[in-house]
């Protein structure tokens, strides 16, 4: 039986990295066959991609050239390690998919929610994922919450307007993909967040017994 693609998204600071680190370890311990990886990265190629993407020095990157660079560490990723787990059953729980392209470069960047999802649809050969959890944050509580982190990356020095045209980019994909994704208010207390993206997953795993 083919296993279960789960994304987390959401815009800088909505707690993506803890809440799926969380979820991943509660599905561990109740017995799921279950891996976590991330994007960009997850694979050793993927992560070198990562570190050229969100390099602070690289402030010249052309628009078009970050977004192939997201769509090439996604391929390698999603051939390497994402469809070997799917075909071994397992549940495949994940930091960003093709989504975070569509709202950070088809909307941060301006190049166009249609033209971004193109790249991507040849990146992904139409393997999109089961269920998306979407962490819903404002883009000014967002950016207040990584203020406090010792490394911040390119996209994270990004201004407020970019990251109002994330915020954007988000409800334009929550409305084209509304089947798949599930909005948890990542406003809420840590706790009720993470329990509330449990309980949302554990009912698609039921669903699909």
């Amino acid at each position: 039986m083919r296993g279960l693609f789960i994304t987390f998204e959401g815009p800088d600071g909505s707690g993506k990295t803890t809440v799926c680190s969380e979820v991943f370890a509660k599905l561990k311990e109740d017995g799921y066959d279950v891996i976590h990886t991330r994007e960009p990265g997850g694979i050793e190629i993927a992560e070198k991609i990562r570190k050229i993407i969100l390099d602070p020095s690289n402030t010249d990157m052309d628009e078009r050239t970050e977004a192939l660079l997201y769509a090439a560490s996604r391929r390698q990723h999603l051939v390497k390690k994402v469809l070997p787990a799917l075909k071994e059953g397992k549940i495949v729980v994940c930091e960003r998919f093709v989504d975070s392209s569509l709202a950070y470069q088809g909307y941060g960047r301006k190049i166009g929610f249609e033209e971004v999802l193109k790249i991507n649809e040849f990146a992904i050969e139409g393997l999109f994922p089961d269920l998306t959890i979407y962490l819903d944050v404002d883009e000014k509580t967002g950016l207040k919450r990584i203020e406090s982190r010792s490394f911040k990356d390119r996209l994270d020095l990004e201004d407020l307007e970019f990251h109002h045209l994330v915020h954007e980019g988000y409800e334009k994909v929550l409305e084209v993909f509304k089947d798949r994704i599930k909005v948890v208010d990542a406003a809420r207390p840590l706790d009720e967040v993470i329990e509330k993206a449990y309980e949302i997953i554990k009912e698609k795993i039921d669903d699909q017994r």
